[in-house]
C-alpha cells in the first residue's frame, strides 16, 4: 500500500467508496465520475501506479481482474456489450497512479474513443 494512494486507501477500507466486489486481491467500485450509466473501476490491492510497472508476474492478477469484470458485467445484464479501459500515464488521462480498469456499460459506445 502506498500511503499517499488514493486508490490504495479507498482498498484499505480507510475512504470510503461504493463498493461492489472485494477479496484478497481485486477491489471494485463505482466511479465518482461516471461516463456510462455502469462505470465502474477495478484495481488490484497491491499498489501498481500503471501499466508501464507490471511485470510477467503480474499476469495473474490481471486475468483475475477480467474475471470479476465479466462477473459484474453479467450480474448487470451488459452480455450485449461492455467495454474494459486501462488509461497509461497523463496523455491517455490517468489521474490516479493506481493501475485501475475502468468497466463501462449501459449504454452504445462509440469507435474510436476520446
Amino acid at each position: 500500500m502506498s500511503d499517499d494512494c488514493l486508490f490504495c486507501k479507498i482498498a484499505a477500507g480507510k475512504l470510503p467508496a461504493k463498493i461492489v466486489h472485494q477479496d484478497d486481491d481485486v477491489v471494485a467500485f463505482v466511479d465518482i465520475a461516471p461516463q456510462a450509466p455502469t462505470h465502474l473501476l477495478l484495481i488490484p490491492r497491491r499498489h501498481v501506479a500503471r501499466t508501464l510497472d507490471l511485470t510477467a508476474e503480474d499476469g495473474p492478477i490481471l486475468g483475475r481482474i477480467v474475471e470479476v469484470a465479466n462477473r459484474i458485467a453479467r450480474e448487470r445484464g451488459l452480455e450485449d456489450g461492455f467495454r474494459l479501459v486501462i488509461n497509461n500515464g497523463p496523455g491517455a488521462g490517468q489521474t490516479v497512479y493506481h493501475l485501475h480498469v475502468h468497466l463501462l456499460g449501459g449504454r452504445a459506445l462509440r469507435w474510436p474513443p476520446g
